[in-house]
């Protein structure tokens, strides 16, 4: 077996690789992100109309947009909406919101609380850690220097 110097390797990845479409691709993630946020702020707009607070209105477009994203992944539509309209899917509340479904739906079939219930918090389970965690040591901070 030949073994390829490493210049030499790098090139024949090269030949082998298609050509990204770079301004295609942040063109996509442009008009999807755009587009999730213009719709989280028709929701805002619309819970404002129904007589929310903005404070209250931000909250409801939040839950909103997680449930949107859950039900979506849930119906493995997020992934065929992801291959075509690239990281503007990853707008933090969505993408938090699918990589917190994706799991769960791989292991559906392990049954509702082994399966599905077990692998829900996969990834969500460290980031709500890190979350409760810097939420307390935020507040001890508040509450010790009275900010």
């Amino acid at each position: 077996m030949k073994t390829a110097k490493p210049q030499e390797y790098a090139k024949a990845v090269k030949a082998a690789s298609p050509p990204s479409p770079v301004v295609k691709d942040c063109v996509l993630a442009f008009l999807s992100g755009g587009l999730i946020c213009t719709i989280g702020q028709a929701l805002c707009n619309l819970y404002q109309s129904l007589g929310l607070e903005l404070p209250q209105a931000r909250m409801a477009v939040s839950v909103s947009l997680i449930l949107i994203s859950a039900t979506l992944t849930a119906l493995g539509w997020y992934d065929d909406l992801s291959k075509h309209a690239g990281a503007g899917m990853l707008v933090p509340i969505t993408g938090f919101a699918n990589s917190m479904v994706s799991p769960a739906m791989e292991f559906k079939s392990e049954g509702f609380i082994t399966g599905l219930g077990a692998k829900l918090f996969t990834v969500a389970g460290p980031v709500l850690v890190f979350g409760v965690t810097a939420s307390v040591v935020y507040g001890l901070i508040i509450f010790i220097f009275h900010i």
